[in-house]
């Protein structure tokens, strides 16, 4: 069967005005701030009288390390919604906002794919709500309340040279990576360098993502520390009183946004954290009011588990206290194969064997899970190449795991191809979780890298400079030592290696810097050569992206 391409079948959708979505779910039309006929904001208002009722099952779809011969984590995602709807259940799906540079670099939109989608793609992966936009814009006030300050007598003592507080834009352009500002003369301020981040890799978008109100966005937008004075001490944003400004810049930022899927059931997406250097989750206030307004809530955390189930768990959970009812993890047999050492070019020619070697990956990834007691199912995402003997070989290897196994044909055949996960999720969410953090508060920072690095990433041996120990140390002396880690490192590998594959063991975890992000709650470990600002790849999609004759895009994914 040909299926049509992914921004062909949403153009085609048959959508639903935004108000009978939300009406599915509860929520008045005077509740709903709309941005179209299609997409609407949730009000706070709505959100603040929702606290009194019990929650829904919280179920995280995860997936195997990312291959080039794709998981769509996504788009089961998407689809597993769309299925426990239709066995019946009252389901919500949560999930992220896409990110204008991958976008127009290489992975590609965030809205799921083939007949497990939400709607409206095209503006869900363009500028949506102005979300980015405004968190965009409230980082980059902060930047210029800074430089302003020091132009103007520098009444604080910022040291200049100890300023950890970069700019953003949410494109990938590794030319802004370092720069020097204000040259050009005394009326332009005073030179220094400086760099860019990506927006999603922005302290102010985890702060957005874990707050859980307007009030406690003020609070961690003061919190936020933007660098050091001579003798070390920390200025903060409050310092520079940037925290009301900012705040009410990302007023309506901080409000979920409420979609649709193709079968016409409620998305909320909000917020978008990389997973590879932030912490990878939508925000905690959709979450919560999903749970809310839902009896299942199914939502994803980024990449692959080593990355955004742990930082779902040990940072989102943990600091919201949610409890997860059962983890989806996404497998297809295409990267199986490929984490077996099968070429792209020859994963569609059959070969149990590769899957079987391959599939190590995918043990891994549920041996882990297992530490956080939370139930796992296996989602084996159908592509038309699989034959019946490479699925065999991995519902054998989750089965021999003790975890269920289902194969799922969402993406040719929307819900009903998804059935038989959403019953398995059902049946296994009806345990009571027994969810617990991979480590307590109480450990030392540098003993909570150790910790992910050996237990998830499985390594030997953890390094770090002395100036990184010593960093940790201190943070640890002003009061941050019971904050979690957030790991930047790579997702295609266990290790710091993207050319890894399959489940290494014993390799080095070397930890060159660190950053403490005191407003969001967490400190950033970042590893091998992770950026937190991407660079464009050689041939980008944005070259395939244009308007046709008729006005309408063509060329997104």
């Amino acid at each position: 069967m040909t299926v049509p391409s992914d921004i062909d079948i949403a153009r085609a959708a048959s959508k639903r005005p935004i108000q009978e979505i939300g009406c599915k779910l509860g929520i008045p039309s005077e509740s709903l701030i709309p941005y179209g006929h299609d997409k609407a904001k949730i009000s706070a208002a709505f959100i603040r009288g929702l606290s009194d009722r019990p929650d829904g099952k919280l179920i995280l779809v995860t997936a195997i390390n990312p291959t080039p011969a794709g998981e769509g984590k996504t788009t089961t995602t998407v689809g597993l919604g769309d299925g426990l709807n239709r066995i019946g259940k009252r389901a919500v799906i949560c999930i992220r906002e896409p990110s204008l540079g991958p976008c127009f670099g290489v992975k590609g939109g965030a809205a799921g794919g083939g007949y497990a989608q939400v709607v409206p793609m095209e503006d869900i992966n363009l500028h949506f709500t102005g979300d980015f936009h405004a968190i965009t814009s409230a980082h980059n006030l902060l930047s210029a309340l800074i430089d302003n300050h020091i132009y103007w007598g520098n009444e604080l003592g910022i040291d200049t040279r100890r300023i950890t507080w970069r700019r953003v834009m949410d494109m990938n352009d590794r030319a802004l990576r370092q720069i020097v500002t204000s040259l050009g003369g005394a009326s332009n301020g005073f030179p220094r360098e400086a760099g860019f981040d990506i927006t999603v890799a922005s302290e102010v978008m985890a702060i957005l993502c874990l707050a859980t109100d307007l009030e406690d966005l003020e609070k961690r937008l003061g919190a936020i520390i933007i660098g050091y004075r001579r003798d070390k001490s920390p200025v903060y944003a409050r310092d520079l009183n940037a925290d009301g400004a900012m705040a009410v810049l990302l007023k309506e930022a901080m409000q979920p946004n409420l979609v649709q899927t193709l079968e016409n059931n409620p998305a909320l997406v909000h917020g978008g954290p990389f997973a590879n250097i932030a912490h990878g989750c939508n925000s905690v206030v959709a979450t919560k009011t999903a749970l809310k307004l839902g009896d299942y809530v199914v939502t994803e955390a980024g990449f692959g588990a080593d990355l955004g189930a742990e930082k779902f768990f040990d940072i989102k959970c943990r600091k919201a206290g949610l409890a997860p009812s059962a983890v989806v993890i996404v497998a297809t047999v295409r990267a199986l194969k490929m984490n077996g050492g099968v070429a792209k070019d020859a994963l569609s020619v059959e070969n149990v064997e590769a899957v079987r070697r391959g599939s190590v990956n995918l043990a891994r990834h549920l041996e882990n899970l297992a530490k956080f007691g939370v139930p796992a199912v296996v989602a084996i995402n159908h592509f038309s190449s699989d034959t019946a003997e490479e699925v065999e070989a991995v519902r054998s290897v989750a089965i021999g795991l003790g975890a269920e196994a289902a194969l799922c044909r969402h993406w040719a055949e929307g819900s009903a191809g998804i059935t038989a996960l959403a019953e398995a999720v059902v049946r296994i969410s009806e345990t009571p979780s027994q969810f617990r953090p991979l480590y307590p508060d109480a450990l030392p920072l540098f003993a909570k890298i150790e910790r992910v690095a050996t237990e998830i990433y499985r390594a030997g041996e953890v390094t770090a400079d002395k100036s990184v120990r010593d960093q940790l140390a201190e943070w640890e002396r002003q009061g941050y030592g019971h904050l979690p880690v957030c790991m930047a490192k790579t997702q295609y590998s266990f290790s710091t290696d993207p050319t890894l594959r399959g489940a290494p063991e014993g390799h080095v975890v070397h930890v060159r810097e660190v950053r403490l992000s005191a407003g969001a709650g967490f400190v950033v470990a970042i590893t091998g050569e992770i950026m937190t600002m991407p660079g464009l790849p050689r041939v980008p999609s944005s070259e395939k992206i244009r308007l046709n004759g008729e006005g309408a895009i063509e060329g997104l994914f």
